[in-house]
């Protein structure tokens, strides 16, 4: 039963009528270049890649599942854990472990997570058949790929639900990822294209112009970023193009005196335009894979088991 009084119900009500009234005159002149529907506010999320490594790969995939983010940005090992998870385990270690014995039986380690040379030959057996296919599809057809166009392939192909990249094609979310070549789906890449000379195109100028679209022909724009980097600068300048976004949550451990885009306070991002000044912007100074799942709870899960 709810415990909304009749009065903020109907109030409620009047707003999402409101919303959807502006929506349906909106959609006609100002279409998303990826043909997802208009929302009142389009939300952007972005994670690094240890985030999907280290535990929040589920809570990152109980939004997509759900249609709950309408666009994602990630690192390299955001793309390649989420999918070598569906392929190989990973195991616990300890951030003390030496890395000298870990190197000499084969394990990487990545914090406390221990990862076997194992689980990258099975993700190069995995993928170097699509990459094939993406080859002759660009010789055949002239076809420009980008990162989104790739990463969508690849959330098509993985055919697991425990997937993010799974859910994120399913539902047309696209997945940006500026700095593809920063990690094991790199090497494949090279590898890939040494065998296969010249090799695959993957076109970043494209992705730049996908994103920033979307943030123009955006009503409103919220953005969530889990850590910093090149992450939650793509996000922001993307809405430098429509003069900062309306609502901005950071999650990160940096500090400014540390001289990285992490460390940066929103009031930062006013000054470049990236946020706006009369936006609902906060940073909260904490552990990301100990925040975002209570933030989820009392958010966006509240969400959907009102719905169901």
């Amino acid at each position: 039963m709810s415990t909304n009084s009749p009065s903020e119900a109907s109030q409620e009500d009047i707003a999402t009528a409101q919303g959807a009234v502006l929506v349906k005159s909106c959609q006609k002149k100002m279409p998303y270049p990826d043909g997802r529907d208009k929302r009142s506010c389009t939300i952007f999320l972005g994670y690094t890649s240890n985030l999907v490594t280290s535990g929040l790969r589920e809570v990152i995939r109980f939004c997509v599942q759900h249609n709950l983010v309408d666009c994602i940005v990630t690192s390299a090992g955001g793309i390649e854990e989420d999918l070598i998870k569906c392929l190989k385990p990973s195991y616990l270690g300890a951030f003390t472990m030496d890395g000298k014995t870990l190197r000499s039986n084969g394990m990487n380690r990545a914090g406390n997570v221990l990862i076997p040379n194992d689980n990258y030959c099975a993700f190069e057996d995995w993928l170097n058949p699509i990459l094939d296919e993406c080859l002759e599809k660009q010789q055949k057809e002239m076809f420009n790929w980008t990162p989104s166009k790739l990463i969508q392939v690849l959330g098509e192909r993985i055919n697991d639900e425990s997937s993010i990249l799974y859910w994120a094609a399913k539902h047309r979310i696209p997945v940006f990822c500026p700095a593809l070549t920063d990690g094991s789906l790199g090497d494949m890449l090279y590898f890939h294209s040494v065998k296969s000379a010249p090799g695959l195109r993957v076109d970043i100028v494209e992705d730049v112009r996908h994103i920033n679209t979307i943030a123009v022909k955006s009503l409103k724009t919220g953005s969530i970023i889990l850590g910093g980097g090149v992450v939650k600068h793509h996000i922001n300048n993307a809405n430098l193009m429509r003069n900062g976004s309306d609502h901005t949550v950071y999650i990160n451990t940096g500090q400014e005196f540390d001289g990285s885009d992490s460390g940066a306070q929103p009031d930062e991002a006013v000054s470049w335009g990236k946020v706006k000044p009369s936006a609902g912007a906060v940073k909260v100074h904490a552990e990301a894979t100990l925040v975002f799942p209570l933030l989820v709870a009392e958010t966006f899960a509240k969400r959907v088991h009102r719905k169901n």
